[in-house]
C-alpha cells in the first residue's frame, strides 16, 4: 500500500475524530467521505470507510444512512473485485452508489500515486 495513500487516510480519520468530538456533524461527514474516495483504492480501506459511515450513522440515529451503509457493505467487495467503481464517489447514503463524482483537487495527486 502507498504510503502516501495510507497516511491521507488516516489524516481523513483523524479530522472526523476531531469534528465529531467537537460536535461538528457536517464536518465528521466530510472528513468520512474524503477518507472513502481515498480508500476505494484499497478493499480493506473502503470496506473500513464504510464501517465508519455505518458507526456513525447508528451513532446519529439515521435509519437511512445506516441502510445506505449497509447496502454499500455489501457492494463494495465485489466493487473492488471486478474494478468496476465509481470514482470519487463519496459513499453516503443520498448518492447513487453508482455514480462517479469528480474527485478534490487536493486528492487526485495522492490517488494517482496510488494507482502506479
Amino acid at each position: 500500500m502507498s504510503a502516501e495513500l495510507n497516511s491521507a487516510y488516516q489524516a481523513e480519520l483523524n479530522g472526523y475524530k476531531v469534528a465529531r468530538a467537537l460536535g461538528g456533524q457536517a464536518t465528521a461527514w466530510r472528513h468520512l467521505e474524503r477518507a472513502h474516495i481515498l480508500g476505494q483504492l484499497r478493499m480493506g480501506l473502503h470496506l473500513d470507510s464504510h464501517m465508519k459511515m455505518l458507526g456513525y450513522a447508528i451513532h446519529l440515529r439515521q435509519p437511512k444512512e445506516v441502510l445506505g451503509q449497509l447496502v454499500r457493505l455489501l457492494l463494495a467487495p465485489l466493487g473492488n473485485a471486478t474494478g468496476r467503481l465509481p470514482w470519487g464517489n463519496n459513499g453516503r447514503s443520498h448518492i447513487s452508489a453508482f455514480v462517479e463524482m469528480e474527485i478534490p483537487d487536493d486528492l487526485k495527486p495522492i490517488i494517482a500515486a496510488a494507482r502506479r
